[in-house]
């Protein structure tokens, strides 16, 4: 048997022999796709190698590529648990040609290692080309020597891949696996092609033709290749299993879910989910992804919770899937370093979300199963219910689904998305933003930037906008932007806010407020011409201001130190999640779990201030993307970078890629102030920051505030601590005073309210007010009365600074006839408030205290008529 890691080595090797470059897998966030969610197959990290914005130092490559198919176009998640073949996470093994091989060479490595490798009997292989692919048939039928009898040719719904409507296309060949007989399904092509029988195995994609808008195809000038085979599938057949869930790989992981649940039949579905969900939960947090309520972390989130849904449909409501990451690790941590490098992060949030869940899960559990329970004879749960589930609770609506399968329900979607549409349609009717369009600009070509080398240069005005249109001339006090063939000014990009400054001509003055980039290239300066005229292709000074851009260099290049400090603290899975870096101070965001503690935040800023005190000369060096991440510099996931890039390196502390601008040397930034830190959201922390003149203002701000409180003290500034702590002991000795007076005081009252009580339908009544109580001492003072009454309903008053306090009692043996949340709530009614509480203990608030005696009166006649029935 061959075991799926033992696979992934034979197909690596194999074309590494046969001068493929082995290129290690991209994360699962593209970072040169923003049309995707996620990697979802191997070529996607070459995708601008094939369409010839990208060269590489090589023209094969093969990969292990891990991908995920769970959110957007390409969603399996649904399917996972009940089918032989779905995940969603699967390692994509694919050989790639960049104008080198191409039909001839991709079809003899394919077969050579299915059955000269592998040793597959060619009998038990079908293969397909597209119908009009002659070159491919011959090739297959004349040269390989396949058999007509295991051959097809396919329409293009099924032999024909293209990157987009336009762009590189081309036809595909696949190889298909005969499970046998006894499985039913025909071959591809075949009416019976939708069974198990046949699956497929590799697909190999030949880039033939560039499409056109009309949809013309033109030859490719270098024609390429792309193949994919899904690992999983390949062992299933190598170990002569049909399901993809009882190879190797998901036998270990299915038997740790059975562990962690204490589920003990091995075949269950569920455990089939959790064990492929703890692998994209897991790559996937290695990969920078926390679970959140938008975008990737809501897939995430989606993910994470479906796996914890199954455990507790196992019986397990304890966490128990961060456990699972120790059997993962075991199982992919060889050929995925990464994973094992990030373990124990993974353990942790992991931890965290099924802890957050827990809660959420419980109420929409008993919320939906009381939804079923009163069905009737319907057999689908009402879009309301699932929206409620959704949209209170936090429960998927694919959890919803998932449930309602299993149950044989069906579930209104239509009804969903109505309820859904409304929630939208009321959310926008209640906003009060509206904003105005992004003005289009039509300009090619780009500015030539020079700030880091000056803040002021001369240059060509190239075009100018007024109210979002082009235009020829800027008159005295008209707004507007104005593009430069080159500039000094910066616009805003990675977390650095747009220069401010002037634009000065011979016939006018241009106040520039904002600096933006559009479409990555043009300098946009945004503002007003504050005298004269300015007309396109006159030539004018661009100066910056100095100052501004000063102050933001210093938090920009103390937000980099911050960076490399952070993951040094906390860890390496510390990535940032964005920055915005001003002239006041910077903001930097970050991936991390729980909040940072001040011992934490004390050693970052020890840090810091130790590499400013070191004061290296900053270096910035333009290099390729790939001898930019050699060297160390850290990338974000998720963005897109040119060939060539800018690193900046500060000492061996911090090296990043940025292409802002920063101080010549990290002494320059003189100190680094930490002055918040707090959570944003689900696994993303915040931190605020000051350097240079900013910081020592607010040490000094800080200062003051300590001497000003060490006056009101009437003490030296070093006793502030230690006077501050014995007017807190004071206070609360004050208070446990006051709470033991204000008792005594319910106590005496309660015994003169008590003889105030009147019997009416056979109970005892008693509705007062009392006088200087509090909500607490109500309370007391009603649990009293229930004790000196014996059998009574009770509903006592205090009315405070315009507000009414209210409380309702009912003797246990009275219960089953009055209830004291239904009386309170009548009560608080009559004062125009509301509350609800117990059978036995109810509590409310009111507005309206002239209303209480109405309010007071009414308790007589509702127990009157509750007594009477």
């Amino acid at each position: 048997m061959t075991t799926s890691a033992e696979l992934r080595a034979s197909f690596l090797d194999y074309f590494a022999q046969r001068q493929h470059e082995q290129v290690s897998s991209s994360p699962l966030v593209p970072a040169n796709d923003p049309t995707l969610l996620f990697t979802n197959a191997g070529m996607v990290q070459f995708k601008d190698v094939f369409l010839g914005r990208e060269r590489r130092g090589y023209s094969r490559a093969v990969t292990a590529q891990r991908c995920v198919r769970a959110g957007g176009k390409h969603n399996d998640l649904e399917n996972v648990g009940y089918t032989a073949r779905h995940h969603t996470f699967f390692e994509m093994l694919g050989n790639f040609s960049f104008g080198d091989y191409f039909k001839r060479e991709a079809i003899g490595f394919a077969w050579q290692y299915l059955t000269g490798e592998l040793g597959l009997p060619a009998e038990r292989l079908w293969v397909t080309v597209y119908e009009d692919d002659d070159e491919a048939a011959d090739i297959w039928l004349k040269e390989i020597g396949v058999s007509a009898e295991r051959f097809s040719r396919c329409g293009a719904k099924d032999n024909f891949w293209s990157m987009g409507d336009t762009g590189p296309c081309g036809p595909c060949s696949e190889i298909f696996f005969d499970h046998g007989p006894e499985i039913a399904g025909g071959p591809p092509g075949s009416p019976d092609e939708d069974g198990d029988r046949y699956v497929e195995i590799w697909n190999l994609v030949f880039m033939q033709f560039n499409r056109d808008a009309e949809g013309n195809m033109t030859p490719l000038p270098r024609p390429s290749v792309d193949t994919g085979m899904g690992l999983e599938r390949l062992a299933a057949v190598l170990q002569g299993v049909h399901s993809n869930y009882d190879i190797d790989l998901f036998r270990n992981l299915i038997a740790a879910a059975a562990e962690a649940t204490g589920c003990e039949d091995l075949g269950d579905k569920s455990l089939r989910v959790i064990a492929d969900h703890i692998r994209s939960s897991a790559f996937l947090i290695v990969d920078g992804v926390t679970p959140g309520n938008e975008g990737r972390g809501y897939v995430l989130r989606r993910i994470m919770r479906r796996a914890i849904r199954h455990g507790y449909r196992l019986g397990q409501s304890q966490p128990f899937f961060h456990r699972l990451v120790a059997a993962l690790v075991a199982e992919m941590g060889a050929a995925y370093p990464e994973l094992v490098a990030a373990q124990a992060h993974v353990e942790r949030i992991v931890r965290l979300e099924e802890e957050r869940f827990a809660e959420t899960l419980e109420h929409g559990m008993r919320i939906l199963d009381e939804a079923i329970a009163g069905l009737g004879d319907t057999c689908t749960i009402p879009g309301e219910t699932v929206f409620k589930l959704y949209d209170t609770y936090g429960f998927p609506t694919d959890l919803t689904a998932d449930i309602a399968r299993e149950r044989g329900l069906g579930v209104d979607l239509e009804g969903f998305e109505a309820a859904m549409a409304d929630q939208k349609a009321r959310a926008r009717a209640a906003s009060q933003f509206s904003g105005g369009q992004d003005v289009e600009i039509d300009l090619q070509g780009e500015t030539e930037f020079r700030g880091y080398e000056r803040c002021e240069d001369e240059a060509t005005v190239v075009a100018l906008y007024r109210d979002g249109e082009s235009c020829d001339s800027l008159g005295g006090g008209e707004r507007g932007m104005v593009i430069l063939d080159l500039t000094p000014f910066y616009g805003e990009s990675g977390g650095q806010v747009g220069d401010r400054g002037w634009i000065t001509g011979s016939g006018g003055r241009f106040e520039v407020t904002d600096t933006q980039k559009k479409g990555g290239a043009l300098v946009c300066h945004i503002g007003e011409l504050r005298e004269g005229e300015l007309c396109v292709g006159d030539m004018v000074c661009a100066e910056v201001d100095g100052e501004r851009r000063r102050a933001i260099a210093l938090n920009h290049s103390a937000t980099h130190l911050l960076h490399a400090a952070l993951r040094r603290v906390l860890g390496e899975h510390v990535q940032q999640k964005g920055s915005l870096v001003g002239p006041e101070r910077l903001r930097f965001d970050f991936s991390h779990f729980e909040p940072v503690s001040r011992e934490q935040l004390r050693e970052i800023e020890r840090l810091v201030n130790g590499e400013i005190r070191a004061n290296h000369l900053v270096e910035t060096r333009i290099m390729s993307l790939e001898d930019a991440k050699a060297s160390g510099a850290m990338a974000l996931f998720g963005e897109k970078y040119a060939d060539q890039v800018r690193v900046l390196r500060m000492g061996e502390f911090s090296v990043e890629l940025c292409g802002g601008t920063h101080v010549k040397a990290v002494g320059d930034i003189g100190l680094m102030k930490i002055v918040s830190e707090a959570g944003i959201a689900s696994g993303v922390r915040r931190i605020e920051a000051v350097s240079g003149a900013g910081a020592l203002d607010w040490i000094e701000a800080d200062e003051q505030r300590v001497l000003r409180i060490a006056g009101l003290l009437k003490g030296a500034r070093e006793d502030v601590d230690e006077r501050v702590e014995q007017l807190l002991e004071r206070s609360r000795r004050l208070e446990k005073e006051l709470e033991q007076l204000k008792s005594k005081l319910a106590s005496a009252a309660g015994q003169d309210l008590a003889a105030q009580a009147e019997e009416v339908a056979g109970v005892r009544v008693l509705a007062a007010e009392l006088e200087g109580a509090d909500p607490k001492g109500l309370r007391e003072t009603v649990d009293q009365l229930k004790d000196k009454l014996g059998s009574a309903v009770i509903v006592l008053a205090t009315v405070s600074e315009g507000k009414v306090a209210l409380v309702a009692g009912v003797t246990k043996d009275l219960t089953g006839q009055f209830k004291a949340g239904e009386l309170i709530r009548e009560v608080a009614a009559k004062v125009g408030g509301k509350g609800g509480g117990r059978p036995d203990m109810a509590q409310a608030g009111g507005s309206e205290p002239d209303a209480l005696p109405a309010a007071l009166a009414l308790v007589r006649d509702w127990v009157a008529q509750r007594g009477a029935a």
